[in-house]
Order: C-alpha cells, then sequence, then structure tokens
C-alpha cells in the first residue's frame, strides 16, 4: 500500500507541475499583472479529495518550490508560495468541516491565493495602492475557482470509478 501512495504523489506532483508549465505557455490578456488561471490547483483539490490533507499539502509545496526555481525566479516563488499556502490552508479547513462543497472549497482557495499574494507584494513593495487590485483579483479568484472546482469534481467521479 505504501509503494501506491508513493506513485500516486510522484505522479499529482509532476501533473501539478505540468500544469503550471502549461499555463505558462497560455497567453492572457493581463487585467492584472501576473493574473494566472491555476490550473495547477486542479491537481491539489483532487489531491485533497482523493487522498488527504497531509498529501495535497506536500504536493502543493513540491510544485510550487520546483515550478518558481524552473519557471518563475525567486519573487515567482515568493508570491506563489504565500498564496498557495494560504490557499491550502483555507482549503483544508473548510474540507475538515463538511459544509462547504467541492466547487465551494475551490473558490476559497481561488480566493484565498489571490488574497495571499496580493498581502506580500504590498508588503514587498512597500505600497498599499495595490491593494486596488483586490476587487478584480478577487473576482477572478471566484470565477477560476468555480472552473477548477467543476473540473476537479468531474476528475473524482472518473478517478473514483476507475480505482
Amino acid at each position: 500500500m505504501q509503494s501506491k501512495r508513493i506513485a500516486y504523489y510522484g505522479l499529482f506532483a509532476s501533473l501539478a507541475i505540468l500544469m503550471g508549465y502549461v499555463e505558462m505557455l497560455i497567453p492572457m490578456p493581463l487585467l492584472v499583472p501576473g493574473m494566472k488561471l491555476g490550473l495547477a490547483n486542479v491537481i491539489i483539490v483532487i489531491v485533497l479529495y482523493f487522498m488527504d490533507a497531509k498529501a495535497a499539502f506536500f504536493i502543493s509545496f513540491v510544485r510550487v518550490l520546483l515550478s518558481g526555481l524552473l519557471f518563475a525566479g525567486f519573487a515567482g516563488l515568493l508570491y506563489s508560495l504565500s498564496g498557495a499556502l494560504l490557499s491550502f490552508c483555507i482549503m483544508a479547513l473548510l474540507k475538515k468541516t463538511n459544509q462547504f462543497s467541492i466547487i465551494g472549497v475551490s473558490i476559497a482557495g481561488g480566493v484565498f491565493h489571490n488574497i495571499g499574494q496580493i498581502i506580500v507584494a504590498t508588503m514587498v513593495v512597500e505600497n498599499l495602492k495595490l491593494m486596488y487590485y483586490l476587487p478584480f483579483l478577487l473576482f477572478f479568484g471566484v470565477a477560476t475557482g468555480t472552473v477548477i472546482g467543476i473540473v476537479a469534481k468531474m476528475s473524482l467521479g472518473y478517478l473514483n470509478r476507475r480505482l
């Protein structure tokens, strides 16, 4: 059973890194600097529900660390890590309450990922005016969180039928 779990860790971590890379290749008109779709978070939400919070945390951390080092540099790693950690904590907490659907958990993850990043950006550049981006980020966090939640829910249905 342990070897199966390790295989899942490797599979999901590599999928999350791959999704992050694919996301970088998609041209996006930027309304807000640094805005992304969050495709790798599909994998994190799936792992949170398919495995457990410990596995999801590990895979999220490995994904952020490796993707940051490979594709984004130190600043990108800092912003991504802050968003991912806050997002993960909120998603794990909400899932544990059993009061929210997978889509609701995903929406909260998208919103708090953006909140975490804007807090760190505000501290790094020492300019509170960056908070003007927050309404746009919250809107897109809800939108992308909804899509990610739907995709994760559909994928989990497939995984549970096949495994």
